[in-house]
């Protein structure tokens, strides 16, 4: 029987990839998204992957979502939380709300889901939770101390959490992108963009496809001795 696995901010960039490669590859698929019904729309009737709407900030909507899922699929084995937005501005010109909501939405999402799915994960002795972490949480970034406190916080909270599923068959690891040609990395001026890529070894942006593709080995059946790890896809510009 094929394994049920949730993707959050799954029908964009990174998530909406990986929602593909995870179908491709015989999941049932549950991509959830936050705000832009048009673009989820489009991409239900484009990939046929079903798609859930709300808000993965929100502790009690994130159970209330996960119960659907289980009665609409079946119970939830792989948990891939991917979902993220920016609010930049150094810090003498960032507001508590910007702040809140990054960290709301990057870190505390990444609770949400797990408390969500973790307890039927270890109850069935098999589970597969993957977190998004990003090279800035890594490495830090100039006018983005919520972004990169969120994005930091997940690899401490994957590690955690990976010792609390080791004895139960659930692994826990997180996945560090560099800078992904998706929307949010085309929203950076062009000559600030172009700055970066002159840093990355490869000298290139990396593909929403090629994060995909390392999270489909994190969550594989025969990934069970790796957990706790963060692997860093990013081209080299970060080497950690």
């Amino acid at each position: 029987m094929s394994r049920v696995a949730i993707v959050t901010g799954g029908t964009r960039g990174i998530g909406a990839a990986t929602s593909v490669a995870l179908r491709d590859a015989g999941y049932k698929v549950a991509a959830v998204y936050g705000s832009n019904d048009e673009r989820a729309q489009a991409f239900k009737a484009e990939t046929g992957i079903a798609i859930y709407k709300w808000d993965v900030a929100d502790f009690a909507a994130c159970a209330a979502g996960c119960a659907q899922i289980e009665k609409d699929l079946g119970p939830i084995e792989v948990v891939v939380n991917n979902a993220g937005i920016t609010r930049d501005a150094t810090l003498h010109r960032m507001s508590f709300e910007d702040w809140k909501a990054v960290v709301d939405t990057n870190l505390g999402s990444c609770f949400n889901m797990s408390r969500a799915t973790f307890p039927g994960m270890r109850e069935r002795k098999f589970g597969r939770i993957v977190n998004v972490g990003s090279i800035n949480g890594q490495a830090g970034q100039y006018g983005q101390v919520n972004y990169a406190a969120a994005k930091s916080g997940i690899h401490g909270f994957t590690k955690a959490l990976a010792q609390e599923g080791a004895p139960h068959g659930v692994t826990v690891n997180a996945i560090a992108p560099g800078y992904i040609d998706t929307d949010m990395v085309a929203a950076v001026p062009e000559r600030v963009l172009e700055k970066i890529i002159e840093r990355i070894p490869v000298g290139r942006l990396g593909k929403a496809s090629e994060i995909a593709r390392a999270i489909l080995f994190l969550v594989a059946d025969d990934a069970g001795f790796l957990t706790g790890s963060t692997l860093s896809v990013n081209g080299g510009q970060h080497m950690y």
